[in-house]
């Protein structure tokens, strides 16, 4: 049986780990889970009127938020880790038919984007009670994913399917094939998944590869509230971040984007006061959930210097394989990659055919990864 070790249990790796045919391959998870960005996120999946040019990128977070129907089937997901709740854009009255227009015009091509409404402030309110009453556009397809909890149910998932596990920094190079190494293990593998995020660069770096790919520091705010917030939309907030509210009454509240924060992990004031001041003021009673408990998630995420992802075959090192920048949109796209990966395995490995479908969603990998001479 082959062996194939993944590093990095982020969404795209452990999404990976449980797609993976474990009758056809022998699966190792290798993760480092300090600073893992799926650990410290929540997000909304409503990719549609997003402002980014990028069409391969478009592409991708379409078909990736599609594919969360599969996904929550495949994996039995509850509404505490995936839920399709519905979406609320809060934008000025004066903008809200032009994005109308834009919903309607996609909706050809992505039918899950659902219903779509303009709201009356109070339609609004009625809808998430947190808010004041503002106008909005609210669009049916919408959803909300808890990236902590989808991580641990998956590992559970995969454990149960024989998935090995081996926690520690990886180190990877290669004799007659490859080699994962950690402080305790030496794992020989005929293919390796490098899905660590912003860390594929060290990984990388000694086997003599330039990676485009730098770190970015979110934090977000989580509230334990007794609030009945199952039937909840979730809120894209104007310039300031996003409010998801979750079936046992979970209220998340995020992200920041701190290009400057680097890997650093600690929690700051000024980060906790710029979300609570900019969401607070969308918020009917900003006073009555900033005084339920409250932590603070902090994680790092992968960006490349167009911010587009990548991922696919490493072109000159046979059974390598890469995934990487998937940035603030992970949550939606990472599921997807990590079943085309396993896809790719699954059904025997036809790199030339597999790397025409990864490159209708990114750019070639040599735009990324380049070799040093």
């Amino acid at each position: 049986m082959e062996k194939i070790v993944i590093i990095g249990g982020g969404i795209i790796g452990m999404t990976l780990a449980n797609y993976l045919d474990t009758t056809k391959y022998q699966v190792t998870v290798v993760d480092d889970p300090t600073g893992q960005a799926t650990k410290a996120s929540a997000g909304i999946i409503s990719p549609w009127l997003s402002k980014r040019r990028n069409k391969r990128w478009y592409q991708l977070a379409k078909d990736g938020a599609a594919f969360f129907e599969k996904l929550a089937q495949d994996f039995s997901l509850t509404t505490d880790i995936y839920q399709r709740s519905g979406t609320l854009i809060i934008r000025p009255e004066n903008q809200l038919a032009a994005l109308a227009e834009l919903a309607e015009e996609r909706r050809k091509e992505a039918p899950e984007i659902g219903q779509i409404t303009c709201l009356s402030p109070a339609e609004t309110q009625q809808a998430l009670p947190l808010l004041k009453p503002l106008p909005a556009l609210k669009i049916s397809g919408g959803g909300r994913l808890d990236g902590a909890a989808y991580l641990a149910f998956l590992e559970e998932r995969a454990r149960t399917n024989g998935v090995v596990f081996v926690q520690g920094k990886a180190r990877l190079y290669k004799e007659k094939n490859w080699v994962v190494s950690t402080a305790y293990a030496e794992i020989p593998a005929d293919h390796v998944c490098l899905t660590a995020g912003p860390g594929l660069g060290q990984l990388l770096e000694h086997l003599n590869y330039h990676v485009d790919v730098r770190p970015q520091k979110g934090q977000l705010l989580s509230f334990e509230t007794t609030a009945s917030a199952k039937d909840w939309p979730v809120a894209m907030l104007e310039g300031e971040g996003d409010l998801i509210p979750f079936a046992n009454g979970k209220i998340l509240l995020g992200a920041t984007h701190e290009n400057d924060g680097g890997w650093d992990l600690t929690p700051t004031e000024a980060a906790k006061q710029q979300l609570l001041t900019g969401i607070g003021s969308f918020l009917a009673a900003p006073e009555k959930l900033f005084a339920a408990p409250m932590t603070v998630r902090v994680g790092t995420r992968a960006y490349t210097s167009d911010f587009a992802p990548f991922f696919g075959l490493l072109p000159s090192e046979p059974g390598l394989v890469v995934a990487s920048g998937l940035g603030s949109s992970g949550l939606t796209t990472g599921p997807y990659i990590g079943y085309l990966l396993a896809e790719y395995f699954n059904q025997g490995q036809n790199p030339s055919e597999k790397q025409k479908l990864f490159e209708k969603y990114s750019k070639p990998i040599a735009a990324y990864i380049t070799q040093r001479h």
